[in-house]
C-alpha cells in the first residue's frame, strides 16, 4: 500500500476565503518574528502588522515553517509559538530543504517568502527593509538571496528601502541588472530604512498607489493583452518611514561603525547582529523606527493589494 501524500504547505482558512471573494492579501515574512525583535515585542508588533493590514480591507498572511510545514497565514497559537521560540531557525531558500525535512520552525527571509507567496499567488508583500549587498563585499562576497529573487518572484514587495547598514548604491545596480524597477514612493530618493533619504535614486518615482497597480498590471500583463507581453520578476516599493520616527542618518552611521568594528559573525548571522547592536547603541531608538516603519510599510501594502484586486475583479 502507498503511503499518503504529506502536504508541505498549508494555506489558512483566512487566506483561501479571501482569494474566494477576491479581497487583496499581503504577505508578511517571519523573520521579524523570530530574528528582528526580542518577545514579546515581536508579538506585539507581528499581530499589529496583521491588523494594521486588515483594516485596510485585505487579508494578512504571514508565513512561516512550524513543524517541517510551510504554512501561509497563521492563526494567534502560532505566532505565539514562534515568537517564543529560540530555537527557530532563519529561512533563506537555501535553508528550505533542511527545515522541511528535519521538521524544523523557523522564520522566513524576504527571499524565501518572496518564493512562498508567488506560488501561493500571493502578489503583494510588506516587509521592513529588503537585504543586499554588504558593505565590504569586496573581501566577503556578502550578498543577500532577497536579490536574486526579487529577479525571478512574480511579486511586488514593499519595504522602507535596504537596511541602512547595507551598501545601498550596490544594491541598486544589482537590482537594476536583473531588471527590478525600484520606486521612491512619494519621494525623489530611494528611503533608507531609518531615514527617509539614502541620497541614491531609485528608477521611477511614484505618488499614488494607482500608479503602483497599473505599472504591476502591465509588467506581468494581468489582464491579458494579447500580445502576450509579460516582464517577469519583482517590483520593489521603497516606502519612506514617516518623518517623526525617522532616526537621523548621522547618528545611525556613527552606530553602524562602531557595530562593524565589533562584529565578530559572518554570513546569515550579520544582519540580526547588526540590527540587535544598533538597538543597544541607539538606546531603543533604532527598534522604535523599525516597528513605525515596518506597520507603514503593511499599511501601503495593504491599499496597493485592495486596489488591485479591485482592477481585477
Amino acid at each position: 500500500m502507498r503511503k499518503p501524500i504529506q502536504r508541505r504547505l498549508l494555506i489558512s482558512n483566512d487566506v483561501k476565503e479571501a482569494f474566494f471573494n477576491k479581497k487583496g492579501v499581503v504577505a508578511l515574512e517571519s523573520t521579524v518574528i523570530t530574528h528582528g525583535l526580542p518577545y514579546p515585542d515581536n508579538l506585539k508588533t507581528a499581530l499589529a502588522l496583521e491588523e494594521t493590514i486588515r483594516q485596510q480591507g485585505c487579508t494578512p498572511a504571514t508565513i512561516a515553517v512550524i513543524d517541517g510545514i510551510i504554512r501561509v497565514g497563521l492563526n494567534i497559537q502560532e505566532l505565539e509559538h514562534l515568537a517564543q521560540d529560540q530555537n527557530a531557525l532563519k529561512i533563506s531558500r537555501r535553508d528550505m530543504p533542511y527545515a522541511l525535512s528535519q521538521k524544523k520552525n523557523g522564520g522566513t527571509t524576504v527571499a524565501t517568502t518572496m518564493m512562498i507567496a508567488e506560488h501561493a499567488n500571493i502578489r503583494i508583500f510588506a516587509t521592513g527593509g529588503i537585504g543586499g549587498v554588504h558593505r565590504g563585499v569586496g573581501e566577503t562576497f556578502d550578498i543577500s538571496a532577497d536579490l536574486e529573487e526579487l529577479g525571478r518572484c512574480n511579486v511586488c514587495v514593499v519595504c522602507a528601502g535596504a537596511k541602512a547598514v547595507l551598501d545601498i548604491p550596490k544594491t541598486l545596480e544589482v537590482l537594476e541588472t536583473k531588471g527590478v524597477p525600484t520606486i521612491s514612493f512619494g519621494c525623489d530618493d530611494f528611503p533608507a530604512f531609518y531615514y527617509r533619504n539614502s541620497g541614491v535614486k531609485g528608477a521611477y518615482r511614484l505618488d499614488r498607489v494607482e500608479e503602483i497597480t497599473d505599472l504591476l498590471i502591465h509588467k506581468w500583463n494581468m489582464i491579458g493583452w494579447p500580445d502576450g507581453l509579460d516582464f517577469k520578476g519583482g517590483v520593489l516599493i521603497g516606502n519612506p518611514i514617516a518623518p517623526e520616527f525617522e532616526y537621523p542618518k548621522e547618528e545611525v552611521e556613527t552606530c553602524i561603525k562602531q557595530a562593524l568594528e565589533e562584529m565578530t559573525v559572518s554570513g546569515r548571522d550579520v544582519t540580526p547582529y547588526l540590527l540587535a547592536r544598533l538597538a543597544d547603541l541607539s538606546q531603543e531608538k533604532s527598534k522604535t523606527s523599525n516597528i513605525a516603519l515596518l506597520k507603514n510599510n503593511a499599511a501601503l501594502a495593504a491599499k496597493i493589494a485592495c486596489r488591485l484586486s479591485e482592477k481585477l475583479s
